[in-house]
């Protein structure tokens, strides 16, 4: 099979199933797993997916209107943000960090939740600064374009100064042994001062996120009060989280 055959294969698989692994997909297509890593490393440069320590998973879509956001899998994650309201309450100062799965969860926040939020993700304080009765604090700073969110020291230090209640944190990738981590090492950094200021911390999980690795690490599974995904606690793809001792939604 040629090089462009194999890349219209991968990018239709991974649009099926949102997420592929280097090992299955060398015995599908009959060629080294070396080769799998190549293609899927060209793939990645050229924007079309995200790779990642064993495979590959398909990359949210932008959206070039940041009033008109587009949110892939928006089904599973209102899933997800429908479980975690069952964690709010008045009175709770909540940080929430960035990504489509917090992005739908602001969403589904009721009017009359009377809360202080903090966050560094720009398309988040646009839908919570319509919310009635909600103390927004945006953290201002080094703008990252392409997820919409502010990085760097500024923001480390405007956290490290809050006393927070919960935290809400959207998820790159989680597997079992290596727990949290990110693609950029600005971001996990900024990840780490809000565990650290968090009596509470919850992972919102997009289930395509599972089993995956990204080069820096955030937290490991024991400092999670809580995973919420868009799977039953009971299914078996979150076995090996459970018997881990996750405490899963």
């Amino acid at each position: 099979m040629l090089k462009a055959e194999r890349h219209t294969y991968i990018l239709k698989k991974i649009h099926e199933e949102l997420k592929i692994n280097t090992i299955d997909l060398a015995k599908e297509l009959q060629i080294s797993e070396d080769t799998v890593r190549r293609d899927l490393n060209e793939l990645h440069n050229k924007g079309k997916l995200v790779k990642v320590y064993g495979g590959a998973f398909l990359e949210e879509e932008k959206s070039t209107n940041i009033f008109d956001i587009q949110i892939l899998n928006e089904d599973k994650k209102i899933a997800i943000g429908t479980k975690a309201l069952t964690l709010l309450s008045d009175g709770q100062v909540i940080i929430m960090s960035g990504g489509t799965s917090n992005l739908a969860f602001s969403k589904l926040i009721p009017s009359e939740l009377k809360a202080t939020i903090y966050t560094y993700s720009l398309p988040i304080a646009m839908q919570l600064s319509q919310h009635p009765n909600i103390d927004l604090i945006f953290i201002g700073g080094k703008l990252q374009k392409n997820a919409m969110v502010t990085i760097g020291m500024d923001v480390v230090q405007v956290l490290s100064n809050i006393k927070a209640d919960i935290c809400f944190m959207g998820v790159s990738s989680i597997n079992v042994k290596s727990g949290l981590t990110e693609k950029g090492y600005e971001v996990s950094i900024v990840k780490k001062a809000m565990i650290q200021v968090s009596d509470k911390v919850v992972a919102m999980v997009d289930s395509s996120k599972l089993d995956t690795k990204m080069p820096h690490a955030v937290c490991e599974l024991n400092q999670l009060h809580s995973i919420i995904t868009d799977l039953s606690p009971k299914d078996q793809k979150l076995k090996e989280y459970s018997t881990s001792g996750a405490n899963l939604i």
